[in-house]
């Protein structure tokens, strides 16, 4: 196939266009580079450096594209609350750009990168996809309303598509020609931050809440690799059908407390680091780990690197791929 990718330089993106590539598809990348990096581009994928807004300059009737996997957002849950409007303006505009122009280009098949933080609920049972929806910031919000934007969108065309809700990624995929794990700036997702501080990169690493209702006390997060994260999305093109919308959930379907990845950071890495404690944040969720049974039913998929001590391995050999020690 002809494939879009919308934020192809980013984390997960990236993986996802150098999967696409190396299963034969022609793949194209727009990225305006904001978060992304230009390392991580397939070299066999063309690149237009670009807003998602301006992504009908790409997606045109003569450009013939069998389909688009849409990364192109901003992610950050603190962020969004600090500024909404950064987020209404690049998550909901810029998608609603790329749904005009694929209706315009005549577009059969869309791939969303969704999250399962806009789930609610108290996690005594895994989420899947019929969990009530009420996104507690407006990163999810935005998320979910883009999920009904699409939805509508193939009730009214011929367009196929897929939201997939995906839990924690996490880990990298580090070849000879590709280092492909997180960057964020500033860092805010739990398992680099460990790695940051066991690289002696933070003096000190903070665990918010040890009173939450788990047996040690701390949050359990449902942790899925990045690889397959990104196989699911090829499962998923393949599955799409005309005018149809469809959900899936993606995680483990088992979750880590903070405190098993703090201790497993500590023994992947070998390094040992200072620990305070502090309150609970607000809005944390004791526990949320996915049921992810219908992509399992319907797509095939299977994460094939569950393990949690794997998934800080490879993240930690891409830390120092681009770190050092």
């Amino acid at each position: 196939m002809q494939l879009l990718v919308t934020g192809g330089a980013g984390y997960i993106g990236s993986v996802v266009a150098h999967q696409l590539v190396a299963a034969g598809h022609e793949v194209e990348i727009l990225d305006d580079l904001s978060t992304g990096f230009p390392e991580n581009l397939p070299a066999r994928a063309a690149f237009h450096q670009l807003p998602v807004h301006r992504v009908a300059d790409v997606l045109t009737p003569a450009s013939g594209f069998d389909g688009v996997l849409h990364f192109a957002a901003k992610i950050e849950v603190a962020e969004s609350v600090a500024n909404p409007e950064k987020y209404w303006w690049n998550n909901i505009e810029g998608s609603l750009a790329l749904l005009r122009a694929i209706r315009a280009a005549g577009t059969p098949r869309l791939i969303f990168s969704s999250t399962g933080s806009m789930y609610t609920g108290d996690g005594s049972t895994p989420f899947d996809e019929n969990a009530e929806v009420r996104p507690a910031n407006p990163y999810a919000a935005t998320k979910a309303t883009v999920d009904m934007m699409i939805a509508g969108e193939c009730g009214a065309s011929e367009l196929g598509a897929a939201s997939l809700r995906y839990f924690n990624a996490s880990g990298a995929v580090v070849t000879h020609d590709a280092r492909l794990g997180e960057r964020h700036d500033p860092e805010s997702h739990l398992i680099p931050i460990l790695l940051q501080a066991a690289a002696g990169q933070r003096d000190s690493f903070t665990l918010y809440g040890t009173d939450h209702p788990t047996p040690d006390g701390t949050c359990i997060r449902d942790y899925v690799h990045v690889a397959d994260l990104a196989a699911a999305h090829l499962l998923a093109l393949e599955a799409i059908r005309p005018g149809e919308y469809d959900v899936y959930n993606l995680g483990n379907g088992s979750g880590y407390s903070n405190r098993q990845v703090l201790d497993t950071v500590r023994e992947v890495t070998g390094r040992d680091f200072p620990v305070h404690y502090g309150p609970r944040r607000p809005g944390d969720p004791a526990v949320c780990v996915a049921a992810s049974g219908k992509a399992g039913t319907r797509l095939g998929w299977k994460p094939q690197r569950p393990d949690l001590a794997d998934i800080v391995s490879d993240a930690w050999h891409f830390h120092r791929s681009v770190y050092g020690d």
